[in-house]
């Protein structure tokens, strides 16, 4: 496995594609960037979705290719160890990681609400983020407030996390600023204290680097 190298196709942005970047960064392997062109490349992917990740042999031949954006997160977290092998550790963390997907959905619901819904989809977004907060910061505050949700090292939640809170403080910012903005102060500081520490781990650095800078540039 340690041979391997892999191709993440995904358009020019950090999107739900930042944490299998991630992932694949802290994991040191070989691995790429492709932006395929869209909607022309639409039907060459598995199931006409991005991202699409492609997994290649020592011999440069095609072992794997899987898409949906969790299901490639938790391949290469078990591939990798960031994910425990006890089913029922690593069950913990994927509960974690299942909220910030309902959350997703609830933002995309009330972005596109017709205006006699709008209220109730917000309201339903704001609940699902304060619960998530809440659950996530007492999971911290459990652990130590280290930084960590689980032990002391870089597991697949704390990547996770870190990629959604960033994302929907960043890169939500053009779509909807209000939602930008209640998502930054409801930030708790077990919640901060994670994405500093996650954002100061050497192997992270550079990959989180250029997601801030591919921000910038599209927001300009």
């Amino acid at each position: 496995m340690s041979t391997s190298s892999f191709t993440l196709r995904y358009f020019n942005a950090a999107g739900i594609a930042e944490t299998t970047r991630l992932l694949l960064t802290a994991a040191n392997v070989e691995w790429a960037d492709e932006h395929p062109e869209w909607p022309a490349e639409k039907s060459n992917q598995p199931f006409g979705r991005l991202p699409v990740l492609i997994q290649k042999s020592a011999a440069n031949e095609t072992d794997l290719v899987i898409s949906e954006s969790v299901t490639i997160e938790r391949y290469l977290a078990r591939t990798y160890g960031f994910l425990p092998a006890d089913p029922r550790k690593a069950a913990l963390q994927e509960q974690i990681r299942d909220r910030l997907t309902d959350i997703s959905i609830a933002f995309d619901v009330q972005r596109l609400a017709s205006d006699d819904k709008k209220e109730e989809s917000v309201d339903k977004l704001k609940d699902l983020l304060k619960r998530q907060i809440e659950a996530s910061s007492k999971a911290l505050r459990d652990n130590g407030n280290n930084g960590h949700f689980f032990g002391s090292e870089l597991t697949y939640v704390d990547i996770a996390t870190y990629a959604f809170f960033k994302r929907m403080i960043i890169s939500v910012r053009d779509a909807q600023e209000s939602i930008s903005d209640l998502v930054k102060a409801s930030l708790t500081p077990e919640l901060r204290k994670l994405i500093a520490v996650v954002e100061a781990n050497p192997r992270l650095a550079a990959q989180v680097d250029k997601a801030e800078k591919l921000v910038s540039v599209l927001s300009a």
